[in-house]
C-alpha cells in the first residue's frame, strides 16, 4: 500500500546514511549554529559561505567524474524559469534569515538538540503546504517569464563542464583568500 511511496530497503538505508553523514559534517562545520548563520548574513563570520562552496566545487567534480565513468547516467537538469528561480531564492532567503537555520541546517540542528529549529521545520512543512495549494495560480501567472527550458552553463557558453567547474574553483579560491584576509584583519581588530 505505501509501496508508490517509499523505496526499497537497501535505498532507504543509504538515504539515510547519507542523511546521517551529511548531519554529523554540518554539526561538525558548525553550520547548525544559529549565530554562524545569522553573522553569515551580517557580513562577520563567513563559515556557511566557505562551507557553501567547497560543496558545490567537490559536488559538480564528483557529478561529472561519475558521469563521464558512466556510474550515473546523465543529468536530471531541471528547467531553467527564472522569475520562479527569483521568487523561490527570495521565500528561502526571508525563512533562512528569519529562522537562522536552512532546511538542511535546521533538521541537524534538531539533531543536535536545537529546539528552535522545530519551530523553523514546522513552519516550512506548512509553508509547503500553503504553495501546494497555491501552486496552480503562481504557474499561470508567474511561471511563464524568463523561461529557459533544460540549459546548463556549459552548455550555453559551448565549452566543457570542466571549463565552468574550474572556473568555479578558480572563484572559490579567490573568495576564500578575500574571507582568510578579512577574518585575519578582524581578528587583529579584536
Amino acid at each position: 500500500m505505501l509501496s508508490p511511496f517509499f523505496a526499497d530497503p537497501k535505498t532507504l538505508a543509504m538515504g539515510a546514511a547519507t542523511g546521517l553523514v551529511f548531519g554529523f559534517l554540518l554539526q561538525k562545520g558548525g553550520v547548525t549554529r544559529y549565530n554562524v548563520i545569522v553573522n553569515q548574513f551580517r557580513f562577520k563570520d563567513f563559515t556557511v559561505l566557505k562551507t557553501m562552496l567547497t560543496a558545490i566545487v567537490v559536488g559538480s567534480i564528483g557529478i561529472y567524474a561519475m558521469l563521464q565513468m558512466g556510474l550515473i547516467k546523465g543529468l536530471s537538469v531541471k528547467p531553467a524559469e527564472l522569475a520562479m528561480n527569483a521568487g523561490g531564492g527570495l521565500i528561502f532567503g526571508v525563512g533562512m534569515v528569519l529562522l537562522g537555520y536552512c532546511p538542511g541546517t535546521a533538521l541537524a540542528a534538531i539533531g543536535q538538540g536545537s529546539r528552535d529549529a522545530i519551530v523553523g521545520v514546522l513552519g516550512a512543512l506548512i509553508g509547503a503546504a500553503v504553495y501546494a495549494e497555491a501552486y496552480p495560480a503562481i504557474a499561470r501567472s508567474i511561471e511563464p517569464i524568463a523561461k529557459y527550458g533544460k540549459i546548463t552553463f556549459p552548455e550555453v557558453m559551448g565549452v566543457s563542464p570542466w571549463v565552468v567547474i574550474g572556473g568555479l574553483a578558480a572563484i572559490a579560491v579567490v573568495v576564500f583568500v578575500l574571507v582568510g584576509k578579512r577574518e585575519g584583519k578582524a581578528a587583529l581588530a579584536a
